[in-house]
Order: structure tokens, then C-alpha cells, then sequence
């Protein structure tokens, strides 16, 4: 094969990519020798030749060379050329004689159970193109002490660490994860808790998962909130219980809506989702008190407590619960970075084996090093640092933010109380906020609709949330403005007084 040949026919490189231009190389020779595209013994372009044709460093492409050689897919020829193995390391199976794929599978009717459920919340992975990202969940990266983090992994990488996250845990979690939770943690919510009696899961959803599979089945009966997290309604319908859902208030779920009949009550009292509504003392006790009368337990989904700048947040509804029925889930997505997917949940010991035992059967467990990573984070107190470095600045956005939504007259339907990164937003009459959402994307403005939180309403939904975790202070009176134009030219609505 030509030197121009293969420089030409296989040779992209995108010097604006934050992948390295050394990876883009070595990528793509190995992508070119799996696919066929390149074949054993073919020569490869001199490194000078390579490097011209590219504009890039000589020492780049050499650099590239020299790990493909070391990992077995190039050798050295002679003069110090280099050329594709005679024996690349492409697997076992030849690509040439596969035959097509046909689909003639009626997969609908193999299919069991439908997993798709629930209207799915829209976010878009190219978010931060957007100039006016209000979504929730999302991180602001220049909050996040990334060169703690990459210590933190190098750490778990030395050999003792190594040696430990590289075997197989068994249905065990990292000891010094744990210990934090147990001992720094939990007790910051007023929690006690041993460490027989927490499970480490990936992420809050992967522990509602499991509660909704010991807990429930056919012939049993769950109370979630409404408006609800469309994952905690879908998990529920599929668990095959009677799902009934009771409003909430500005109070959250109260009480004594709740039937007699129940055998599980899911709530999120510290933070609702979405409204932000935070259930205060009095009624928690009466909702623990209901449990013990009316003999349900109760599942607490804890998340965003960290985020208390207004005023401090309330104990967790587990500090008082005295019979042990209420299970704690938490999470360190909200607090740390969303794709971090490590939670945990709190529950009595009986409880947490069979927990432990269906985790096992699902995913063993969540990645070692991961645990350790996190565990040393948490331990040096990076943890701290970034929950100040973010509250502080959250506390600006919100106020920012309270202003321009009164300001282009928005109606603030539910905000957390001691703070949250969010607002959620009553659109006016006849406001279809699917369409709005979709219809913003032209201006710049990413929102999310609230249709997905009401899975049983009829017709179009008025309410939306407008995050403020990842939109720069800059641009939220611009973004919220970009808004009521845009609601404006779906629908009339009078001009709010200044």
C-alpha cells in the first residue's frame, strides 16, 4: 500500500478534539487493521512523511508508532520503518466471511415485558453547545476540582489499592467507602448506621430499583407523589403493584391522603421532584407515625440536600424513624458529577443481604476503583471543598435567576426552600411546554418540559423546570428573556408589569 494511499484513505485528525492527537493516530490505525481497511504487512507512512502530510510534530507520530509496536498491531521493518504486523491482535473470529444481519426477528413479540414505560426526559448530549443550558442535573466543571479528582484515581491505582479493586468483591463494597458514609455522611443527615446496613449502588435509580423488586409485586400497593420523577413512576408501574399517586402541596405528600391499604409510600421530603417542596417536621412525624399505624414502609430519596444555601436543610426523614421503616437512599451524583453513578442505600440488616444478593445478580457490584476514587475524595476532603466552592455560587444563580423569572412575570410554582438548582415554572394558560421546549432550541435555550413528571394527564402540560447548575450567572437573563419571547410568539400573554 503507497505511502499516500493509506495517509489519504485512513487519516482524519481533528485538531480542535480534546482526544490527543497520539490517541487519534493510534486509533485510527487500529480501527483501520479491525476493520480490514489495512492488512497484515502493509507499510505504513516514515514518521516524516506522516507528520508533514498531517502538519503535525514528527515526535508525535513517532510516539504513536512506538505504542502501536508495543501493544503488538505495528513492528519496525527495515531502516526504521514501520509496517502492520504479520500477526496483529484482532481476535480469533475472521471479519471477511459474516454474513448480513437479518432483521426478520418480531421482536415486540419476544419481548416479555416492555421497559419503555414513561415518557423520557429530553437532554440533549451536546448541551453545553447551547448558550443557555437550563437543565437540571447537569455540572458546572469549573466548580469541580478536576486535578483532585485525577490524584484521588491515581491513588487507587498504587499497588496495594490496585491489587484490591482489581479482584472480584463478590457482592462486597469498597471498606473505606463505606466507613465514610457510615461515619461522615450519614451523620451530617442525622443518621446512624452500621456498616452491615449499607449497600452501594450505582446511582439513586439503581437502588429504587432494587427496593421496587424486594418490596413489590402483583397484588401489592405504592403511593409516589404527584408530580413525580418519571424513572421512580416507571419503576413502580413495572414492579406489576397498584400505583396510586397523591398530590402534593407546598408541604409535599401529606398524610393523610394516603390510603389504608398501602404497603410502601415512595417520597422525596428533603427536595421534591420536581417542585423543590421540602416536607417540614410536623409532618414527617405524622407520615412515620401513618407507617407505623397503617403498618407500610417508607423509601426516602434524599438527593440534593447538599445544596442548602438559604437556610440549613432538615434532618432526613430516617433520623427519626425509631422502628426501622423508613429506607434511606442517597446519592453522590448531585454533589459530585452526575456521571459518577455511585449511590447507596440505608436499610436494616435483613433488609441490605437480600438487597446485596439481588445486586449480585444484576451487576455484582459498582467498579472498585471507582469506590476507592471516591473514597479517597471523600477522605481528603475535596468532597467539603466542592460543596462550599458550590453552594456559594448556586446562591448567586438563584438569586439572579428568582429576579428574571419575576421580572419577565413567570410564575414560580415550587422552589426549594433552603436553596436546590432549580425552579419549577408555571407556564400560562394553554402553554404546551413539549412544544416550547422544542421550539427554544432555535433560540439557543435549552428547559425541560413537565409533561414527563404527570405520566397520567391528558393534553398538554403548562408546567416546566428551568435548572441553573450548568448556565453561566451571565446568560440566565438573557436565557430567561429568550424564554417569554418565545412563549409570546406560541400564545398570547400579556405583557408583564415592569
Amino acid at each position: 500500500m503507497a505511502h499516500s494511499a493509506v495517509s489519504k484513505t485512513i487519516f482524519f485528525l481533528d485538531p480542535a478534539s480534546r482526544v490527543g492527537l497520539q490517541v487519534q493516530i493510534r486509533e485510527t490505525i487500529v480501527s483501520a487493521v479491525l476493520a480490514g481497511r489495512i492488512q497484515p504487512g502493509a507499510q505504513l507512512p516514515s514518521t516524516r512523511k506522516l507528520a508533514d502530510y498531517l502538519n503535525i510534530s514528527r515526535i508525535t507520530v513517532t510516539l504513536a508508532y512506538q505504542e502501536l509496536a508495543s501493544q503488538g498491531y505495528v513492528e519496525t521493518a527495515r531502516r526504521s520503518a514501520y509496517r502492520i504486523s504479520n500477526n496483529p491482535p484482532i481476535g480469533l473470529l475472521a471479519t471477511e466471511a459474516m454474513p448480513a444481519v437479518n432483521n426478520a426477528i418480531d421482536w415486540p413479540a419476544k419481548i416479555r415485558t416492555s421497559f419503555v414505560v414513561a415518557k423520557q426526559m429530553s437532554k440533549p448530549l451536546d448541551w453545553r453547545r447551547y448558550p443557555y443550558p437550563f437543565l437540571y442535573g447537569q455540572m458546572d466543571p469549573s466548580l469541580f476540582d478536576l486535578n483532585a479528582w485525577r490524584d484521588c484515581a491515581r491513588r487507587a491505582l498504587a499497588r496495594e489499592d490496585f491489587e484490591l479493586m482489581a479482584g472480584d468483591f463478590a457482592a462486597a463494597d469498597d471498606v473505606q467507602l463505606v466507613n465514610y458514609i457510615c461515619s461522615r455522611t450519614l451523620p451530617s443527615r442525622g443518621i446512624r448506621a452500621n456498616t452491615d446496613e449499607i449497600l452501594v449502588t450505582v446511582g439513586a435509580q439503581n437502588a429504587l430499583w432494587i427496593v421496587t423488586r424486594l418490596l413489590l409485586r402483583q397484588g401489592t400497593h405504592a403511593v409516589c407523589e404527584s408530580p413525580c420523577h418519571p424513572d421512580m413512576s416507571a419503576s413502580l408501574l413495572l414492579s406489576g403493584a397498584r400505583v396510586t399517586a397523591i398530590g402534593v402541596d407546598k408541604e409535599g405528600l401529606p398524610p393523610i391522603n394516603i390510603p389504608a391499604d398501602v404497603d410502601a409510600v415512595f417520597v422525596t421530603p428533603s427536595h421534591h421532584s420536581p417542585t423543590g417542596a421540602t416536607m417540614p417536621i410536623e409532618r414527617r412525624a405524622r407520615l412515620l407515625d401513618a407507617a407505623n399505624e397503617q403498618d407500610f414502609i417508607i423509601i426516602e430519596d434524599d438527593y440534593e440536600f447538599e445544596m442548602s444555601f438559604l437556610a440549613p436543610p432538615s434532618p432526613a426523614l430516617k433520623a427519626f424513624d425509631r422502628k426501622g421503616r423508613v429506607l434511606y437512599i442517597g446519592s453522590f451524583s448531585k454533589s459530585l458529577f452526575p456521571g459518577l453513578r455511585l449511590g447507596y442505600l440505608v436499610a436494616p440488616a435483613p433488609f441490605i443481604r437480600e438487597a446485596r444478593a439481588l445486586r449480585a445478580l444484576m451487576l455484582r457490584h459498582p467498579p472498585g476503583h471507582l469506590q476507592r476514587t471516591a473514597a479517597y475524595f471523600l477522605a481528603f476532603g475535596h468532597h467539603d471543598a466542592a460543596l462550599h466552592r458550590m453552594r456559594d455560587e448556586y446562591h448567586k444563580r438563584h438569586i439572579i435567576m428568582a429576579k428574571a423569572l419575576q421580572r419577565e412575570g413567570f410564575t414560580i410554582a415550587g422552589s426549594s426552600a433552603f436553596g436546590g438548582t432549580s425552579f419549577w415554572v408555571e407556564g400560562p394558560e394553554g402553554l404546551d411546554a413539549d412544544l416550547l421546549m422544542a421550539e427554544l432550541r432555535q433560540d439557543g435555550v435549552l428547559i425541560e418540559s413537565g409533561s414527563p413528571f404527570f405520566p397520567d394527564a391528558n393534553g398538554p402540560c403548562s408546567f416546566f423546570r428551568m435548572g441553573y447548575s450548568s448556565i453561566p450567572r451571565s446568560n440566565i437573563d438573557e436565557g430567561v428573556a429568550r424564554t417569554r419571547a418565545r412563549i409570546e410568539t406560541l400564545l398570547s400573554w400579556p405583557t408583564p408589569k415592569k
